[in-house]
């Protein structure tokens, strides 16, 4: 709800505040005293772009400010925080600036934004019929939202937006696995192959180098007999073999410790020194049986030997462990892969389940829409006559779709006959200016309870009417008031006696001795007298008064 509004320096204003009543507020004044220019400088707040020229003192800023009550605008807060702006739960504060140079500024609550955030924000706001309505009759989601306004289907509405929302996550997430699925099939043949190709070489841990070892072994195997042949006969076959030799020295050394006691040690030295001998020498002969000259194990060996350092260089690792490792990623990966598959046929069930939910829920929705658009057409074709629209025919047109959105199955559409031509068109290509702004009161008067709608704002609505429909239209206007906030432009005493607070706008000289707007609250009896002004000219009569009385009264 907009409490104030603060204009200085712009155009024909050079200070003027406005603090409007939460229901109906209606703006009268003569024609050029500067009504249109406040909507126009309310512009500013909403996004408008602008330039010096709406300066009145070319050596001082233009800045229009305005105070909003936001604590029952949870989705105007909720824009806040997106833009990471501060929200004080009640008030917010927006201002614009226009310096001489022409550089402009817009703040909310003192933050500096771009002037595409200020609109996103402001719409929230206030519904300015001359920049929305024409707007929203073209917008798709808007209609559909004032069919089911009408209709009531608020709960089936959510419970069909919740069902879609849950297909297309399961969409969402089915794609994504088939994309990943076709990635994998690209590489599953080449990986496969791989993996046969590993399982097949059937490695154990560590064969291949134990096999290189080995098959270093066979291949000095004569060389290797003969040192170890050469080491055994010495220690034991030869003519003098060593072992022997160091058995009769120790012998001979025990027979003269009796006289020679050093000699004893010498002897347990040799002794030690002998057995150890003995070891080697049972060891060289031992190692002679285990070298093998099998040529056919040789073959297996060098066939294994270069199969591995083959796969080594192909895998582009360095031993058996990091093959055995990419063999059993291979074979998991794959497995993956076998997994996926059943996860799409888990997700593609899912997501059949879950469309036919929300063809059938949308069904169930699309029919109520069509019983409210009847029921809307009849009453908004009785609103329009009221409003001084006689011949005009208004219908919703509802288009089926097999394909479900977020808003339904449907495609909706607001139609207007606007003279009898029996021909419909859209409503935003069939109606003048005036006509739509009394189409658009009607509709709204309609969805008043159920929509959550901003400050209404309407420049002149009951342009081009009188009586009868200029009171239907105060009326309307009235009625919409006790749900928002609503400030109108208006020439027709029967809409301004509805209002609930009624600012005059004139003229006025300023300090510098020019023309300057200035806007007052009329109290009631200025405020017979500003209607029956409107009735009976500047000089109204006895009868003009008092049919203004009336009025304020009624």
């Amino acid at each position: 709800m907009l409490q104030r509004l603060n204009i200085k320096n712009y155009a024909i204003i050079d200070q003027l505040s406005l603090e409007p009543d939460s229901g109906l507020n209606t703006l009268t004044g003569e024609t050029g005293a500067g009504k249109s220019i406040i909507l126009g400088a309310l512009s500013l707040i909403l996004g408008e772009r602008a330039d010096t020229s709406v300066l009145i003192n070319k050596e001082e800023k233009c800045v229009v400010e305005a105070t909003f009550e936001v604590s029952k605008n949870p989705q105007f807060r909720q824009l806040l925080r997106q833009e990471d702006l501060d929200d004080d739960d009640t008030q917010c504060i927006i201002r614009r600036e226009i310096a001489a140079s022409g550089k402009s500024r817009a703040f909310i609550n003192d933050t500096p934004v771009n002037l595409p955030v200020l609109h996103k924000l402001t719409s929230q706001l206030v519904d300015l019929h001359q920049q929305f309505d024409h707007l929203a009759l073209q917008n798709q989601l808007f209609q559909i939202n004032v069919l089911d306004a009408v209709g009531g289907n608020a709960a089936l509405r959510k419970e069909y937006s919740q069902l879609f929302t849950r297909y297309r996550k399961v969409l969402q997430e089915l794609n994504e696995k088939k994309d990943r699925q076709q990635q994998w099939q690209k590489e599953s043949d080449y990986k496969q192959y791989l993996l046969d190709e590993l399982v097949e070489a059937n490695f154990r841990e560590q064969e291949v180098e134990d096999a290189a070892t080995q098959l270093k072994t066979i291949s000095h195997a004569e060389n290797i007999h003969q040192v170890l042949q050469a080491g055994y006969y010495i220690l034991e076959e030869g003519e003098q073999p060593m072992n022997n030799e160091l058995r009769k020295i120790a012998q001979q050394l025990q027979g003269i410790s009796e006289y020679l006691p050093e000699a004893a040690e010498l002897a347990g030295r040799i002794n030690s020194a002998y057995a150890e001998l003995k070891d080697i020498a049972d060891e060289l002969d031992r190692l002679q049986g285990k070298v093998n000259l099998d040529a056919g194990l040789m073959e297996r060996l060098q066939e294994r030997v270069d199969l591995g350092y083959r796969l080594f260089k192909k895998h582009a690792v360095a031993d058996t462990s990091e093959l055995l490792a990419l063999q059993k990623q291979l074979d998991t990966e794959l497995q993956q892969s076998l997994n996926l598959n059943d996860e799409i046929e888990r997700l593609e069930k899912e997501a059949a389940q879950t469309l036919e939910a929300v063809k059938k829920t949308g069904a169930q929705l699309s029919e109520k829409r069509t019983k409210a658009a009847k029921e809307m057409s009849v009453n908004v074709n009785k609103l329009l006559h009221l409003v001084g629209m006689p011949n005009a025919v208004f219908s919703v047109e509802i288009r089926r779709s097999d394909k479900p959105e977020n808003t339904g199955l449907d495609h909706i559409q607001f139609m207007l006959d606007a003279n009898k031509s029996g021909r419909l068109q859209p409503l935003y290509k069939a109606a003048s200016g005036g006509e739509m702004s009394r189409i658009m009161l009607c509709i709204k008067s309609l969805t008043a309870q159920a929509m959550e709608l901003p400050t209404l704002i309407f420049d002149e609505v009951d342009t081009g009417i009188s009586g009868e429909a200029a009171r239907q239209v105060g009326n309307l206007l009235r009625d919409l008031s006790q749900y928002h906030q609503v400030i109108v432009i208006t020439h027709q005493p029967q809409v301004a006696a509805r209002g609930a607070r009624h600012f005059f706008v004139y003229k006025d000289l300023d300090g510098r001795q020019k023309i300057a707007t200035r806007v007052r609250v009329l109290q009631p009896d200025e405020r017979v007298l500003a209607i029956a002004r409107m009735i009976g000219g500047e000089q109204p009569g006895e009868a003009a008064l008092q049919h203004a009385r009336e009025l304020v009264e009624a």
